[in-house]
């Protein structure tokens, strides 16, 4: 038979390559930001995606504290949280979340957008946000990643 043949190549922990990232998030929309920041970690950029993979690379987010927010929702958007007592459910507007933890904001947004299982809990800990332009990766040599220039 003279055909080709085609095999679908499953990546799996060994074939792997991961590099290190880093992304300004210096101006940006939240949700934009988190959106491709989440592609990035999940790998779908790259040719050998596999799904049931942590095909994804290392994501450094810098300036966490100068991204933005749209319309009202400094104010109205709220996240919620349980200390697990009766009566226990906490709440804090982006504004109060922004002032007591710039890079939680960043966190929450794109663990939102990650699979909801421990493939998503392994992934995610390929994420560093930072407040400000230092972050503690300089030994990896990271590559500077520049996301949604046109809209920025």
């Amino acid at each position: 038979m003279d055909t080709l043949s085609y095999k679908t190549v499953s990546a799996n922990k060994a074939t792997v390559t991961k590099e290190w990232l880093v992304v300004d998030a210096d101006g940006h929309t939240l949700g934009r930001l988190a959106s491709e920041v989440a592609k990035l970690l999940r790998g779908k950029h790259k040719p050998s995606f596999t799904p049931h993979v942590d095909c994804g690379d290392n994501v450094i987010i810098i300036n966490a504290s100068n991204v933005q927010l749209t319309g009202n929702k400094w104010r109205d958007k709220s996240y919620i949280r349980h200390t697990g007592y009766p009566g226990g459910q906490r709440s804090l507007t982006a504004t109060e979340l922004m002032d007591k933890n710039p890079a939680r904001v960043v966190e929450k947004a794109v663990k939102g957008m990650l699979p909801k299982n421990k493939l998503g809990s392994a992934i995610f800990r390929n994420l560093k946000v930072y407040a400000d332009a230092n972050h503690g990766q300089e030994a990896q040599k990271p590559r500077v990643i520049t996301i949604n220039t046109a809209t920025k």
